[in-house]
């Protein structure tokens, strides 16, 4: 069952490992942060890229916030500078742990209700469900940055959850 402390954890877990991230991808050069890996968003860059569009889209579902301006086959290049996505990603973080600090078990119980872009049609489904999705997508793309990370020679330090939010 999703919880509110579910969301909390699984908020402060995704802010930490964003951290660590950013910061072992800011020790590249930007040529090898772009460069092309084979990964499905392709690059590290594009792949964080992606994820920070990702959850600015849920946002916009689950709490209001404006609605990424680019489309879902574009989000590898919504943000160009590093830079400037890792301030973004630091302030979208900060904004998505108080958003879940807030959040109430009758909130969670209910049904969300929008237009998918992906699936050209109207969608509701369980909040609940898309809470343990939009916590999974984070963390099934972080681990392709983990592994393009790892191959250049980067590390995280631990990535189990229980090891990141129990310090």
């Amino acid at each position: 069952m999703i919880t509110p402390a579910f969301a909390q954890t699984m908020s402060a877990y995704n802010r930490e490992m964003n951290r660590r991230f950013y910061s072992a991808a800011s020790r590249l050069s930007d040529e090898d942060r772009r460069a092309n890996r084979g990964s499905f968003w392709g690059s590290i860059q594009g792949t964080l890229s992606h994820l920070l569009w990702a959850d600015h889209m849920w946002m916009s579902r689950f709490a209001g916030w404006d609605k990424p301006s680019v489309p879902l086959a574009q989000t590898a290049t919504a943000y160009e500078s590093f830079g400037q996505m890792a301030e973004v990603r630091a302030t979208t973080d900060a904004a998505i742990s108080v958003w879940a600090a807030n959040l109430t078990p009758e909130w969670i119980a209910g049904d969300q209700a929008w237009f998918s872009g992906a699936a050209q049609k109207d969608v509701t489904a369980p909040r609940g469900l898309l809470l343990a999705h939009f916590y999974n997508h984070q963390t099934h793309h972080r681990g392709q940055v983990h592994a393009m990370l790892t191959a250049q020679g980067e590390t995280t330090g631990d990535t189990d959850l229980w090891l990141v939010v129990a310090n």
